[in-house]
């Protein structure tokens, strides 16, 4: 069975933007491309047919990924999130110990993460480690380097 994929409603809504753009208007100017490529004759030394061809695969693959990722999406109820743990939804302050400024992160599904907004997912090293834990208590995050980091969650809230 494949992994269950938690995300909000946002995510699921730019995911299956994402897909109908594809499978909608992307398709359509690759087959247009193709057809071009093709009347400038021969295939065999045409980069353009090739280049074409292969952005068509790679679009494809896509297209297959985001319909096998729609299939397992749990959506999260976000009147239902509780700000007393960090869950996936919350939004989470932290403050990593030797250091005096707190970090701000929302943990998310893996397919909504991204690091240089603040959205981290509940797979990584630290989002992993800060699930389930309180106001108050400490996590002690793991770095793919070997080092460890301890960070105390400063407040919980909603994304």
């Amino acid at each position: 069975m494949a992994k269950e994929i938690v995300m909000s409603a946002a995510g699921l809504k730019a995911l299956q933007e994402e897909l109908e753009y594809l499978k909608t208007v992307r398709r359509k100017e690759l087959a247009e491309e193709i057809k071009e490529a093709r009347s400038h004759g021969d295939l065999s030394e045409n980069s353009e047919y090739d280049e074409a061809k292969n952005t068509q695969g790679l679009v494809e693959n896509r297209i297959s990924e985001l319909e096998q990722m729609l299939k397992h999406v749990r959506l999260i109820d976000e009147s239902e999130l509780s700000t007393d743990t960090v869950s996936v939804g919350s939004h989470v302050v932290v403050l990593e110990e030797g250091e005096d400024d707190p970090e701000e992160y929302d943990i998310v599904g893996r397919t909504e993460a991204d690091p240089f907004k603040g959205k981290i997912s509940d797979e990584s090293p630290v989002g992993a480690a800060l699930l389930g834990k309180r106001a108050g208590d400490t996590a002690e995050v793991q770095l793919p380097t070997g080092a460890t980091v301890l960070y105390t969650v400063v407040k919980i809230g909603r994304d």
